[in-house]
Parts: C-alpha cells; structure tokens; sequence
C-alpha cells in the first residue's frame, strides 16, 4: 500500500518533468515558426502566455509584450510558477522527498538537471543560446522518462508517473493545437498560413516525421488536427494520452470514479470532426477538451490524495 502523500509527489514530478519538456518545445519550435512565416505575416510572443494560462500575470509584470520578456517569463521567472525553471525545480523537490520509491539514478539526474537549469538558464533568455540550452533540456527530461520506464518497477508508483505524465501531455498536445488556431485566426489568407503553422504544431510535439508517415497527404489543418487528438498510436496524440491514463487507473484501486471524466472526454475526442472545424470553433473546441481534462485531474486528486 502507497501512501496517497508519496503518491501524490510522483505524479507531481512526472507533471513536471513533462511540462519543462513542453515548455522547451514550445518555445523552441515558435521562435522557428516566426522565422519562417510568410513576410507580412503579424504573429506576436504574447500568444504564449495566453496558452500556457499565465497571460494576466505575464501583463502585470511585464509592460512591453516583446520576445525577451516572453521568453524570460516562461523560462525563468521565479515569479511564474509554470516556468520551465520553477518545473524543474518543482520536479527536483517531488523527487527529493520521494526517493524510497524512485530509482537512486533517476533521483541523480533530477538533481543534474535542475543544477545544469540553474547554472545555465541565462542562456535562454537571448536568441543566441536559447536553442543550445532548450534542445539540453529536452534531451535530459527525455533520458530521465527512458530512464524511470526502464529501472523503475512497474507497480502503482509507475501507474502515478504514468498519468502524470500523459495528463500533463495530453493538456499541452491540446495548448500547441490552440496556438495553430489562434495563429490563423481572423487572417485574411489563412491558407498562407496553414502549411508554415501546423508544421511548426507538428514539430513543437516531435510529431512531424511519423504524421508525414502515417498520413501520406501535405500538412493541412484538419489532418494535423484529427492526427493530434484522434490517432491512437501517436504517444503525444489526446486519444493516446487518454488510453495509457485509463490503463493505469484502472490498476488502481477506488478508480470507478476516476474512470468516468476520462470516458467522457475520451468520447468527445471521438466526435471531434475536424474538417468542419474553422480557427474560431477549434478554440472553442480545445476549450472544452481543456476542461475535461482539469476534471480527471481533480477526480485524480480527490480520489487518491485527499
């Protein structure tokens, strides 16, 4: 039997560590997307912050809405608690008092990572050696994941890892989807737009090269939409994160309740129709996705950590 305050911190630190993974990527891939529009093209930083949810503060402590102060908001601000530093250092505390649990390699490279954060993350701050530093990070959140699924025993602790992760997966998969839409809407030529963004969409998740793979067609919203919520084998994919996340629960004990929010939103991940969705009603769309997925995690956390 697991404590529910052991549970609690794992799951918390598998949150973590995907959404300073996350973080990582998205900026990354936007700084790429900017450089690649069309010329004309007017796409603002401050789209960030309204995805990631942290627009009013970003507003209150910023005054210009400019690159530099977008990119320290969400990567150093101490201030911000979804940046990529307070994540990492939030995953290193969840681990630090978890360590009965975790494997002593795993606890080793936590601490590495939030010491590398520490020392470099300056560096993020201008273009220059952003994506050096961003690209280090991803890597080493992507080794510590191989790392727990490999030396970590499979038991319920690795269950709230699990659903941490492809919680926290499944949030952002659908904020990239919203910042396509949100790029492309009210233009007068979205369909300039189209191939420039929801590639960069694609890319932002890792997803490019198996999409061209698996659906053969040029990059079209509608197919990267469908292919981002609906298909089963894509690790980043809703659907995907849904299903690895009611797998774990269902091994859990006290899950009937849990299982329902899952079901619910895994249903309307079923009806979404892509292709009759314009920018205005994706957004409305992801909203809805988005509040279903704030339900599992508050059943999550009434269930087991109450």
């Amino acid at each position: 039997m697991m404590l529910s305050r052991v549970a609690r911190r794992i799951y918390w630190m598998a949150r973590y560590i995907e959404r300073a993974e996350n973080t990582a990527r998205l900026v990354n891939t936007y700084n790429f997307l900017l450089l690649d529009l069309p010329r004309g093209t007017h796409i603002g930083w401050d789209i960030l912050p309204v995805i990631s949810g942290g627009y009013q503060l970003f507003s209150d402590r910023y005054q210009r809405h400019d690159e530099r102060n977008t990119a320290k908001f969400l990567l150093a601000d101490n201030d911000n608690p979804g940046s990529l530093l307070n994540s990492i250092s939030s995953a290193r505390e969840n681990a630090r008092t978890s360590r009965e649990v975790l494997p002593g390699q795993a606890w080793e490279q936590i601490n590495e990572l939030h010491l590398y954060t520490n020392a470099r993350i300056n560096d993020a701050i201008p273009r220059r050696g952003r994506f050096g530093f961003l690209t280090a990070i991803i890597h080493r959140c992507q080794q510590l994941t191989g790392l727990l699924a490999g030396t970590m025993s499979h038991d319920n602790a690795y269950d709230f890892v699990r659903i941490g992760r492809n919680l926290e997966r499944a949030d952002m998969t659908t904020r990239v989807v919203d910042i396509g839409a949100m790029s492309t809407q009210g233009t007068e030529d979205p369909g300039n737009l189209d191939v420039h963004v929801w590639t960069s969409m694609l890319k932002a998740l890792n997803a490019y090269q198996m999409y061209r793979k698996d659906m053969q067609p040029g990059v079209h919203s509608a197919e990267v939409v469908s292919y981002l919520f609906q298909n089963t084998y894509l690790p980043r994919s809703v659907a995907h994160c849904l299903d690895q996340m009611e797998e774990c629960i269902g091994n859990l004990p006290r899950h009937k309740d849990t299982l329902k929010p899952i079901r619910d939103t895994r249903r309307r991940i079923d009806r979404i129709q892509a292709d009759k969705l314009d920018a205005v009603k994706l957004h409305h769309e992801v909203d809805r996705l988005q509040v279903g997925i704030s339900a599992v995690h508050k059943q999550i956390r009434k269930t087991w950590f109450s």
